[in-house]
This record gives structure tokens, C-alpha cells and sequence, in this order.
């Protein structure tokens, strides 16, 4: 049965799972290859799926062969562009470009420049592809447009008849909740032309009415009162109110020679006594470390996180070390509890109280 693979996954070790991760995901990404080749090959011969009674090679790989309709779609666009250009399967194969990349830049792909742009997409995330696709196909600026969201129906009980609610009214005529709305789609930051993006975003009616009265205010400097104009000037302010509280940021922060040397010679207090990072550390660390969490993987890679940061002591502070810029160091949750448990053991929680095993 299927089921025992989980029980020998769980029974390998730290190392051998990992080994065993990256082989599978090789023959994964081969596996991948050889479907989009083949796919690539069906495409040019509609009689073949036709004979079998499908209307199309995406009913095919979703009917057929039992893919998403995600997965299809990304397969299918992958092939087309793989015919064009054959090097992309050598690059699916490395995973030096993804199944989505290759659908996204497909149209975008022409015989002089698919080589360059495809060595500019090796390794890059989905936002950093898009990026590219901003620079090789620049779209213009996004119309401004506040719209309220429509509202639907509350949704009838599991008694009620198929186009009826439970009270057996037509859903049509049922009046619709105001509290109720239809889901919105998730945000969107997306490039759409080299360093211009479109944004949207669903806001409450609280903020909707500050919204209208900061236009109000600012109907002198931004006479047709563009949010987007407004939202440009928002993230300065936040961003500045944010780095006071989180950072102790000033307009005229002390300097160095103000801020007394640590134990070790290095900047900031000692602080051996508190666990509390002084703000001028904070401050400088922040900068040092370029807001990324700075652990470091014994194979030399950096981790990549930019959210949820902690300052981290690099010799603990339960062991004596000290709130100085030479003991601090960004780290994202994971790997400052990951660096706790190195020392201190895994973290175990009992009721409110946690405790180390």
C-alpha cells in the first residue's frame, strides 16, 4: 500500500531524507521532461486524441491522463514553447526554469532573444519572472478605480430545494445581506512595466472614508485626488512610523562615538543584565545585515527570508551575551528557534509554560 511510503519516509534520517527529497524531485523534473516532449508531439497530431473522443489536448490531459487543469495548462503551454525552442528541456531538466516560468515567457519568446532571456529567467521566482516580462513587454499605468463590491445572497440551508431557500423562496428574490460579500481576490503587486506595478487590494469601509477625507485634504497638491498618488506618499510615512517603533529610528540618531563599546570593543552596551537589544544596535545590525535573516547553511547558502526577523544572540543570552552589534544578528523565526534547540534542546510546550527537553 501507498500509505507505507509515509511510514519509510519517517523512518530515515535527517541526512538520507534529504538525499532521498532531492532525488526524487530529479526524477520528477525528468519525468516532467518526458511528458512535456511527448505532450509536444500529440499536439501536432489532433486525430489521435480526436480518435479517443476528446475535443482538445487539454480534456485529453485532464480526462485522459488525470492532470489539474493547472497542471494541464502549464504542461500544454510548456510543449507548445519546447517546440519552438528545444533548449528548454535541457533547462526543465537542470531546474534552472520552472513549468510556470516557461508558460509565462512562452509568447514572449522569439528566435533572437530566447536564449538571453531564458539565462536571465534560470533560477528567478515567479515575481522575478514577471519582472522580466515587464521589461520585454511594457504595459501601461493601470486606470485609478475605487469600486464597492457587489454582495450576494445568503446561502441557504442544506434543506432547501435546488433554486429555492429553505423558507422555499426563489434564491433570486431573497434580499441580500450587506454583512455577507463575495470573495474578493487575493492582493496583487505585479510589474507592469521596468519599475511600475499594478496594486489592488480590498480596503474596509473605515478606510475607504479616510481615504475620502485625506483626498479632501490634499485636493491643492492632488487636485483629482488619485489614490494611486496618495498611496505613494503613504508607505514613506508608515514606513517611518514602523522603523521608530520596531527600530528606535531618529531624525538625528546618536553618533558612534556617543554609543558606549560592548565588552567585546564593539558597538553598544553590554546590557548583560537585560534581554532587551538597545536601539542603536538594533539600528545598526538592521543596516548590516540588509533586513534578511543572516543564518548561514554550512554549504555556504544564506537564508532568503525577509519576514518575521528576530534579533538573535549569537552566544545566548542565558549564557552570558552580550546586547552588542557583534553578539546580534537578523534571524527569521525558524532559524532562531532552529539555533535555540542546537543549544538548549527542542522546545517543548506545557500548557502556558514552555520548556526544554
Amino acid at each position: 500500500m501507498k500509505t507505507n511510503i509515509l511510514a519509510a519516509a519517517a523512518g530515515l534520517s535527517d541526512q538520507d531524507l534529504l538525499v532521498r527529497l532531492e532525488a526524487l524531485a530529479g526524477k520528477e523534473r525528468e519525468a516532467s521532461v518526458e511528458l512535456v516532449a511527448h505532450l509536444a508531439a500529440l499536439d501536432v497530431r489532433p486525430a489521435v486524441y480526436a480518435a479517443q473522443g476528446y475535443g482538445s489536448l487539454f480534456r485529453y490531459c485532464t480526462q485522459a491522463l488525470r492532470l489539474s487543469e493547472d497542471a494541464a495548462c502549464n504542461r500544454i503551454e510548456a510543449a507548445r514553447a519546447c517546440r519552438r525552442f528545444p533548449v528548454i528541456l535541457d533547462l526543465l531538466a537542470l531546474g534552472q526554469v520552472t513549468l510556470t516560468a516557461v508558460r509565462l515567457l512562452g509568447r514572449h519568446l522569439t528566435p533572437d532573444n530566447h536564449r538571453a532571456v531564458l539565462a536571465k529567467a534560470s533560477g528567478r521566482s515567479r515575481q522575478q519572472i514577471e519582472a522580466l516580462i515587464a521589461e520585454l513587454a511594457p504595459r501601461p499605468d493601470v486606470p485609478t478605480s475605487v469600486r464597492k463590491l457587489p454582495t450576494f445572497p445568503a446561502t441557504p440551508s442544506s434543506s432547501a430545494t435546488p433554486g429555492h431557500a429553505a423558507s422555499g423562496v426563489p434564491i433570486a428574490a431573497v434580499a441580500p445581506s450587506p454583512a455577507v460579500f463575495i470573495t474578493a481576490p487575493r492582493p496583487i503587486v505585479q510589474a507592469t512595466a521596468p519599475e511600475r506595478y499594478r496594486v489592488q487590494f480590498t480596503i474596509g469601509e473605515d478606510t475607504h472614508e479616510k481615504l475620502r477625507r485625506v483626498q479632501g485634504f490634499l485636493r491643492r497638491e492632488i487636485p483629482d485626488g488619485d489614490p494611486g498618488a496618495i498611496f505613494d506618499r503613504a508607505p514613506s510615512l508608515l514606513l517611518e512610523t514602523v522603523e521608530k517603533k520596531k527600530l528606535g529610528a531618529a531624525a538625528r540618531p546618536r553618533s558612534r562615538a556617543s554609543i558606549r563599546p560592548g565588552t567585546d570593543g564593539s558597538v553598544g552596551k553590554p546590557a548583560l543584565r537585560s534581554r532587551d537589544v538597545p536601539r542603536e544596535v538594533k539600528r545598526a545590525v538592521w543596516r548590516r545585515d540588509a533586513g534578511q535573516c543572516a543564518f548561514v547553511a554550512p554549504g555556504g547558502r544564506r537564508c532568503s527570508e525577509r519576514t518575521f526577523l528576530e534579533f538573535h544572540h549569537v552566544q545566548p543570552h542565558a549564557k552570558q551575551g552580550p546586547a552588542t552589534v557583534a553578539n546580534i544578528s537578523l534571524r527569521c523565526w525558524r532559524h532562531n528557534q532552529y539555533e535555540a534547540e542546537l543549544i538548549f534542546g527542542p522546545w517543548q510546550v506545557r500548557g502556558k509554560q514552555g520548556t526544554r527537553r
